[in-house]
């Protein structure tokens, strides 16, 4: 109910911030009696592809918070909420960001940071990570989180996902005027055939430009694994605590925070489309770095 409450929240935000810049700039008539104005269309297929992205991402805090349940530990209650702030604290100074909030959230072994900004973001883990994990496995864990945060992970990600989204609105446009003026032969204007034809190229280019968006992902995974390394002074760690999450079910995420966790969950999808890689690959790229 909270993701679906989340999604149409999020959507019906965007909607509102296109429909007022849409209308101050003038920039949805890129239909014209002459054709289609590639300028106003790029520019039009520029904002709504990099709206979404970016609302996303500064809304992300907020909707992490409210898709995990996570509490926000403001002030530690227990000696393992006080190791797990510590931790964070002594791993943030290390990278040389700002002191993210720290939560923890019910759940299967997994964690996730995330945030606009790298001196304000959100670092969570969830109850089975802490249960099931040694110390040094979670801090582990928490440096490759520390690591997406200090690498700038979560905007790089939003503002690729913003390119893509221009690529497949512009041209899915682009082919949708051709087909409607060739194969549906519409004189005057455009007919359905152009919005038959955008309809279906968003679908089409949109899984294209999914391939994308998941190969950058899984880069990203093999950067935080080795930043976490670089944080702890070696991959051993890091290494253990991958092979422990290998024998353990992992704790999904909501759909928008699978690519900012440590693990998948139950969820998968092709490998091309996978957010992160498998983990003996992980493995492998960490027992590289050994010295």
């Amino acid at each position: 109910m909270k993701r679906i409450a989340l999604f149409l929240i999020t959507n019906i935000a965007v909607m509102v911030v296109l429909s007022i810049t849409l209308s101050i700039l003038g920039v949805n008539r890129f239909l014209t009696a002459n054709g289609l104005n590639m300028g106003s269309l790029l520019v039009f297929s520029m904002i709504v592809g990099f709206t979404g992205s970016i609302i996303s991402l500064l809304l992300s805090k907020t909707m992490a918070k409210w898709s995990t349940g996570a509490r926000v530990i403001d002030a530690p209650a227990t000696p393992d909420e006080q190791w797990l702030v510590s931790a964070i604290k002594h791993l943030a100074e290390k990278a040389g960001v700002g002191m993210p909030e720290v939560a923890i959230y019910e759940g299967g072994p997994n964690a996730f940071a995330t945030g606009a900004f790298r001196d304000s973001s959100l670092v969570a883990v969830s109850t089975g990570l802490l249960e099931s994990m040694t110390r040094d496995e979670v801090e582990a864990v928490l440096g490759h989180e520390i690591g997406h945060v200090a690498n700038g992970d979560m905007v790089t990600l939003a503002l690729i996902q913003g390119v893509v989204n221009t690529f497949v609105i512009f041209l899915a446009r682009v082919v949708g005027y051709i087909v409607d003026k060739t194969v549906f032969r519409t004189e005057r204007g455009v007919g359905m055939g152009f919005y038959i034809t955008v309809f279906v190229c968003e679908i089409l280019f949109g899984i294209l430009a999914s391939l994308i968006v998941a190969w950058f992902s899984r880069q990203r995974e093999f950067r935080a694994d080795a930043a976490s390394a670089g944080l702890l002074g070696s991959p051993r760690p890091m290494v253990s605590a991958l092979r422990r999450l290998g024998g353990l079910e992992g704790g999904a995420l909501p759909q928008a925070l699978q690519a900012f966790g440590i693990a998948e969950g139950e969820s998968r999808f092709m490998s091309l489309f996978a957010s992160h890689p498998p983990i003996p690959e992980r493995i492998a790229a960490l027992e590289n770095q050994r010295p």
